[in-house]
């Protein structure tokens, strides 16, 4: 203990404090001081001296009990340091956080471990509130748990994340208790554990259950949403899962089906022999691979339907690749089975009539030929085709002509034997073959059976509809010994039955063979025509039977072949309808039709309207009306100039969508006329609606009026209906005096024919333009 006066003569003040200090500062200094130089104590104090005493209270009496007191509290003093020293150490050695409070909430220490997870510091602790270093995502929840807690007086416990001050999170678990003096609340102590590696241990954990869980539920979402039925057994043969799709194809629902031996679940028999099938999920266990179904299984559902299906079962292995169970995965096929047979009808069978095609017949001929080879025998094939068929199909549209088709394969059936058989070789056509056939009278038999068939008239959809054949024959083997040749032979023998009048047969014979190849040389021969300019117009003039004025003129197509010279259309034309070239050869009439009657009112002539046939197909082509508005456009011919000639047959086929067409052309300018009228089916409203300027009669009506009362009654009406109906009538192919003489006295407006002129070319023309109407 050291004495010191520091109001001495020689004492130096502070000055000798601060070398006494320093010399021993573990000793008790006691400062002694006046009245005067009290602050200087004061300041002695603060730099490390125990206590002062006033030299004016200091006595013998008061020393000792002095001396004794700084001594006590000295030792007091060392005794709490000491007591503290431990316990920063061990608060520093402890691994949890600790962090003390005073009552008003602000920190007073902090230990290592809580600087560590918190990240703060001490001095950054000092004086703070404890949730300063929560994070702000967790800061509302955790005070709220707190002030819970504090309302019960309970303890409080809870986790939470640190957020440091690099970002850096560190996962906490806190307990928390006041400090109490009696009963007094003083302060509040908190141990904070790092828990971040459980944390991450445990999201770890809850990502891979909730993996796991949504591993699971893919797996039963995507089971129940498959199209095929999968079941699985155990080791034992008792069913453990059916899917949705199981339980509706086994009648079993999952629950009532686990536990089942598979047998009752999945009854399956052989389709064939209707005996019990082995059942693949037992055979894929006991031979650990993957085992398929026969292919004509079927499943007995639990009420006894049963359906065809097809499978296959493989054995399930644990980790150490054991066998424990089998899944097998199987589907419906009675559909595709029964489709697979149809289909595989369609493909040898046409689809209207259900007779052989092509395909079948082809093969039935091969076998034909075998047998007849084998028993000396003839095979007979008959090449058929519909006289008038697409007449019908055009007027009365193709719903009617589908049940001609029918009808007539039906009546073609009964008259052969059940070894022959008739195919429909496309479109009106059909071949029937003739197996082992003994001479080719027995072919003509036949030809003639058929004809005299289809002389009884078919009735059908309110219609009485007569239709003939003709029929081409060829024998095997006097007319080939190949099937194709052998059908183009009777091909070619049709098509000169054909030639001959129709509705009648004929055998092939060599020569006939001179004819085809000339029409397949006409065919080949058009595309070339197209391309190389072959065509050209003649004009035959249309006559005004009161006046004798020109009133028009009616384009007719030529070819000029540069082998056969000029050709006719009776000649080409029907050739161009079945393969399509009928409709650029028509594009090119329109054009050049327009193109010369602008020529000729561009060289001041009095040029007429011109009548342009339109065939069916070109009037049906979607096309057609730009076109026309397209050639009219690029010749700058007017509308009023053209007249477009459709048949009876093209109109009527389909009425409403003809009326559109017919209100088109009427808004675009042009004139229309129905040609060859008399001859079809036209329906009398329906040629009140459409807007059509002439009626054309017919020149087979025309030919014998004068020596026919029935074609001169025809004609009458006819004219007198137009008149009714306010449309010109023209009568074509007027030849005679006498015809003229009829038709003027019948007041027909316009006449066409030979009696007037022939069709000429177009230099002509232009002459009779320019000298027909000034004729006297």
């Amino acid at each position: 203990m050291v004495l010191l006066d520091l109001s001495l003569p020689d004492s130096r003040g502070l000055e000798a404090f601060d070398q006494i200090f320093q010399a021993a500062p573990d000793s008790l200094i006691l400062v002694l001081s006046g009245l005067t130089d009290e602050d200087t104590a004061h300041q002695a104090m603060q730099r490390g001296a125990h206590d002062y005493l006033s030299k004016g209270h200091v006595d013998a009496h008061w020393l000792p009990r002095a001396l004794r007191y700084v001594i006590d509290r000295k030792t007091a003093q060392g005794a709490l340091q000491g007591s503290e020293e431990r316990f920063r150490a061990m608060s520093d050695a402890s691994p949890l956080g600790i962090f003390v409070s005073d009552a008003e909430g602000s920190c007073i220490y902090t230990n290592q471990a809580h600087h560590t997870i918190s990240g703060l510091s001490l001095e950054q602790t000092l004086g703070t509130n404890w949730s300063t270093a929560i994070h702000p995502e967790d800061r509302e929840r955790v005070r709220a748990e707190w002030i819970d807690a504090a309302r019960g007086h309970a303890p409080f416990q809870t986790e939470f994340r640190f957020l440091q001050g690099d970002e850096s999170i560190v996962w906490t678990r806190v307990n928390s208790a006041a400090m109490l003096d009696g009963k007094k609340w003083i302060g509040l102590v908190q141990t904070v554990e790092d828990i971040t590696e459980r944390k991450e241990a445990e999201f770890v954990l809850q990502a891979a259950e909730e993996s796991l869980f949504e591993e699971k539920e893919r797996a039963q979402v995507t089971l129940n949403s498959i199209g095929d039925a999968v079941m699985t057994t155990d080791i034992h043969g008792r069913v453990t899962y059916l899917n949705l799709v199981a339980e509706t194809m086994t009648g079993w629902s999952c629950e009532d089906a686990i536990g089942q031996p598979v047998a009752d679940v999945f009854h399956i028999l052989d389709g064939t022999t209707r005996l019990a099938a082995a059942n693949p999920m037992l055979r894929a266990m006991a031979d650990d691979e993957t085992v398929g179904l026969g292919t004509d299984s079927v499943l007995v559902r639990r009420d006894g339907f049963e359906s065809a299906i097809e499978d296959s079962a493989a054995p399930i292995h644990n980790r150490d690749g054991q066998v424990v169970g089998a899944v097998i995965v199987f589907h419906d096929v009675s559909e595709s089975r029964a489709m697979a047979l149809e289909m595989a009808h369609l493909a040898q069978h046409d689809f209207l009539t259900s007779l052989p095609n092509r395909l079948l017949l082809i093969e039935r001929f091969a076998h034909a030929i075998k047998m007849a080879q084998r028993n000396h025998k003839q095979v007979g094939l008959l090449f058929i085709d519909l006289d008038n068929f697409k007449h019908i199909n055009d007027s009365l549209g193709h719903a009617i002509g589908d049940q001609l088709l029918q009808s007539v394969a039906n009546r073609l059936v009964e008259c052969v034997r059940t070894t022959d058989t008739v195919c429909r070789q496309g479109g009106d056509e059909f071949v029937i073959l003739l197996a082992e056939i003994s001479q080719p009278l027995d072919a003509a038999q036949v030809a003639a059976s058929l004809r005299a068939a289809l002389d009884v008239p078919h009735r059908i959809d309110g219609h009485e509809l007569h239709i003939s054949l003709s029929v081409g024959i060829s024998i095997f083997p006097d007319d080939g010994t190949e099937v194709d040749v052998l059908m183009q032979n009777a091909d070619t023998a049709m098509y000169h039955a054909k030639a001959s009048g129709r509705n009648n047969y004929q055998f092939f014979k060599a020569e006939m063979n001179t004819r085809a190849v000339r029409r397949q040389r006409v065919e080949g021969s058009l595309r070339r025509a197209l391309k190389q300019d072959e065509f050209l117009l003649h004009y035959q003039p249309k006559i005004d039977l009161a006046t004798g004025a020109m009133t028009g003129a009616e384009a007719l197509i030529r070819w000029q072949d540069p082998e056969l010279g000029i050709l006719y259309p009776a000649h080409f034309i029907p050739i161009a309808e079945e393969n399509g070239l009928i409709v650029p050869i028509g594009r090119w009439v329109l054009r050049e039709a327009c193109r010369q009657v602008q020529a000729w009112l561009d060289s001041g002539l009095p040029a007429v309207p011109v009548a342009v046939n339109i065939s069916a197909m070109e009037f049906r082509h979607d096309s057609f009306l730009k076109w026309l508005a397209l050639i009219l456009k690029e010749t700058g011919l007017a509308p009023r100039y053209l007249q477009l000639e459709l048949t009876e047959s093209i109109l009527m086929h389909d009425a409403e969508s003809s009326a559109s067409v017919l209100d088109a052309l009427k808004t675009m300018g042009v004139k229309l006329a129905i040609d060859d009228f008399g001859t079809g089916y036209s329906s009398l409203s329906y040629l009140k609606r459409f807007p059509i300027d002439t009626l054309k009669i017919d020149q087979s009506l025309v030919r014998d009026i004068v020596t026919d009362a029935d074609d001169a009654t025809i004609v009458a009406a006819v004219i007198g209906m137009g008149k009714n109906l306010k449309q010109r009538v023209i009568a074509e192919g007027v030849e005679t005096r006498e015809q003229l003489a009829f038709l003027q006295a019948q007041h027909c407006d316009e006449g066409q024919g030979f009696h007037f002129s022939h069709p000429v070319s177009a230099e002509q023309f232009a002459r009779l333009l320019q000298t027909w109407n000034d004729a006297p």
